[in-house]
């Protein structure tokens, strides 16, 4: 591979634009990949940037795309960004280097984690901009899109905790086209995920970036947007979307905050049969109906919680409107998939285990 790589250089070498890029030497260095540490020589070069500064650049790197600290290969890279979703730096770091045998500190797993994330950042506003230019690249068809939404609080770190308090929501989003079953094994089909902690415009622009990169968006008749009453959510649907709660959320806020098991029944029964009036008149009543201070504001704020989402107490499929169908060899979606896709996309790894996180550092 030694070999390989300085043939390469030396092609580079001769193919260059020698007005540009002064020679100015031989340097060795040493490349981290999966198959181990390889040693070989590479030229550098003097040149300048866009301001007439002196920048001194290895065209090799750039042909092969080493960009990540420590000359590591972007195999490796990947290596450590995908562990680094997953586990600690400290302990990203222990597994590739007992997987690679090389030697990757926290510190260099942190470093390659920044970058990755930063460029994947960047590519995302990239299409953003090309969203709203209506320039979307995707070429997947589906006449339904489901979409759901939802926030995890996390905790923060020096000065951003001084500057947002001791922790702040990161917000995330999935679309998917419907649900492919394989047995008793259930998943979301063509998924696509975006997170961040941005300001509401920023973030569902960017979430229509990323959609618009996978799909068709002129093609998609109707959107069912799911989320737990969040205004950032519902307050950003638009002609062609159906709102709905969250089911999850929904059927847990009457857990929650009423005690009466045969109370709790009821209105189980009026959502199920979709007199959300009368549902609302059977909340209302019954905080007069209990002489608990707790119980009575408790059953107050589920008045307050349905009145603000009471165009998504009935799920989307039983209000009678006409519904897409859904791609060959899939099902409809019920929703209700948010929850676990908070946990295995950011709860896992980012909450609990004491974790910190500055703003920055968490986005990327």
């Amino acid at each position: 591979m030694a070999e390989h790589l300085e043939e390469l250089d030396d092609a580079l070498a001769e193919t260059r634009d020698k007005k540009r890029y002064r020679d100015k030497g031989i340097r060795r260095t040493a490349l981290k990949t999966m198959l181990g540490e390889v040693e070989f020589s590479r030229r550098v070069y003097v040149a300048e940037d866009g301001a007439g500064m002196k920048e001194y650049v290895y065209l090799l790197d750039e042909v092969l795309g080493i960009d990540t600290p420590g000359q590591i290969s972007p195999m490796l890279s990947e290596m450590v960004a995908t562990a680094a979703c997953e586990s600690t730096y400290r302990e990203t770091a222990r597994q590739v280097s007992e997987l690679t045998g090389q030697t990757i500190s926290h510190q260099t797993a942190w470093s390659i984690t920044q970058e990755a994330g930063g460029r994947i950042r960047a590519r995302e506003e990239t299409l953003a901009a090309q969203a709203q230019q209506n320039r979307g690249t995707g070429n997947l068809e589906s006449k339904i899109l489901y979409e759901e939404a939802d926030g995890i609080w996390l905790k923060l770190q020096g000065k951003d905790r001084k500057a947002y308090g001791s922790s702040k929501e990161m917000k995330a989003a999935i679309a998917y086209s419907g649900v492919k079953e394989n047995g008793e094994r259930r998943r979301l089909a063509d998924k696509v995920a975006c997170a961040g902690f941005e300001g509401v415009e920023d973030f569902i622009s960017r979430k229509e970036g990323v959609i618009a990169s996978v799909y068709r968006v002129d093609e998609i008749d109707l959107r069912i947007l799911n989320g737990d009453g969040a205004k950032w959510i519902s307050a950003h649907k638009d002609a062609a979307a159906i709102y709905q709660l969250d089911p999850f959320h929904r059927n847990r806020a009457i857990r929650e905050y009423v005690d009466d098991p045969e109370l709790q029944d009821l209105m189980i029964d009026l959502l199920y049969a979709k007199d959300i009036d009368k549902l609302l008149a059977v909340i209302e009543a019954s905080v007069n109906s209990t002489l608990e201070p707790d119980e009575q504001e408790k059953r107050q704020r589920l008045f307050a919680y349905f009145s603000n989402n009471k165009e998504g107490l009935v799920p989307y499929y039983r209000r009678g409107v006409k519904i897409p169908r859904v791609n060959e060899g899939l099902a409809p979606a019920r929703c209700g998939s948010m929850e676990s896709n908070i946990f295995t996309l950011i709860g896992n790894r980012m909450k609990g285990r004491r974790a910190c996180w500055s703003v920055g550092g968490a986005d990327n």
